[in-house]
């Protein structure tokens, strides 16, 4: 798998390693404490999938200019400040085998450092006068927030139906992959409907991998994410509505019922993973994921076949595919 990754970053690598130093570069600050912790965010990145889209999606549209890269490092910005953000919301302190800001700084601190990601990703953006780009990315920020918090309303209930999980990974995992696709395109292409393709695309692609990640709740005990943490932090997931929605009334009263009451019960948690095993929930979200996977490949075929075009699909394979 990471050798297919780096395959795929061949297409685009010597815009990458360009892109990593003006990041670098863009992350520092004359504050020694910010200076140290920005450092540490950049040491502990992660595969820079969103950066990857963002310049595929450009160099199928178009040729790479300034524009792209300003649009790589805005998405990238505020991706890690939400990242930081979401860390002290969740009360989380591990992040990709790291401690997160907030395990290492406190709260205070992170929700500053995260603040202060925001604030560069828009001066990144104002300052080169992209403001098409800003208008991009902020839509997605805004999508994840209202995502989030309907998550969080519904989560109270329990009463999430599928249209209404689809709105909720569409906003809060969708938006910033689409975000980055169309922002990419935007850099390259002055028409608004072949940004529109790839902010489609994009978003096909986030829903696909979230819908990837639901599975991991499922599966093998050592895919990166432990069994059974979104029913303990009480998240409908997909496999668990629809195996919900096959349930008769009592099994699926009883169900709800342990969502609601015994999530921190290891025995009880793995009673619900066991239930939607059994319910073909797994086969039902897989066959979805692979269906929204086939609607991204289809709004592709309107390009040209060239190694962007096929990169491109391979990373969309990549995402989809992954084990962890």
């Amino acid at each position: 798998m990471a050798q297919s990754l780096s395959l795929i970053q061949g297409v685009i690598e010597k815009e990458l390693k360009a892109f990593e130093a003006r990041f670098r570069e863009s992350m520092r600050s004359p504050v020694p404490l910010l200076d140290k912790i920005t450092f540490y965010i950049v040491r502990r990145k992660g595969k820079q999938v969103r950066p990857m889209f963002v310049f595929l999606s450009a160099k199928l549209c178009g040729e790479i200019s300034d524009a792209t890269y300003t649009a790589a490092s805005l998405v990238e910005l505020l991706h890690t400040a939400t990242l930081v953000h979401d860390d002290v919301v969740d009360d989380s302190f591990e992040r990709r085998g790291f401690f997160s800001i907030n395990a290492l700084w406190k709260n205070k601190i992170a929700v500053l450092v995260g603040d202060y990601l925001f604030a560069k990703g828009m001066l990144v953006a104002l300052r080169s006068k992209q403001y098409r780009l800003l208008e991009i990315v902020s839509d997605a920020v805004q999508a994840m927030s209202e995502g989030e918090l309907l998550q969080i309303e519904k989560a109270r209930r329990l009463d999430i139906e599928e249209d209404i999980y689809y709105e909720i990974i569409r906003q809060k995992t969708a938006s910033l992959i689409a975000s980055a696709c169309s922002a990419g395109a935007a850099s390259t292409a002055n028409d608004e409907s072949l940004v529109e393709r790839m902010r489609l695309f994009g978003e096909k692609i986030g829903i696909a991998f979230q819908i990837r990640d639901d599975l991991f709740d499922f599966g093998t005990d050592d895919v990166g994410k432990p069994l059974g943490i979104d029913i303990k932090e009480k998240k409908m997931t997909l496999p668990l509505i629809y195996a919900l929605k096959q349930a008769a009334p009592s099994e699926r009263r009883r169900i709800i019922n342990i969502v609601r009451r015994h999530s921190e019960n290891p025995e009880k948690v793995r009673e619900v993973v066991e239930f939607v095993r059994q319910s073909g929930g797994l086969e039902y979200a897989r066959q979805a994921m692979r269906e929204f996977r086939s609607q991204a490949f289809e709004l592709l075929e309107h390009f040209p076949d060239t190694p962007v075009r096929q990169a491109l699909t391979q990373l969309v394979t990549f995402v989809t595919d992954r084990e962890r």
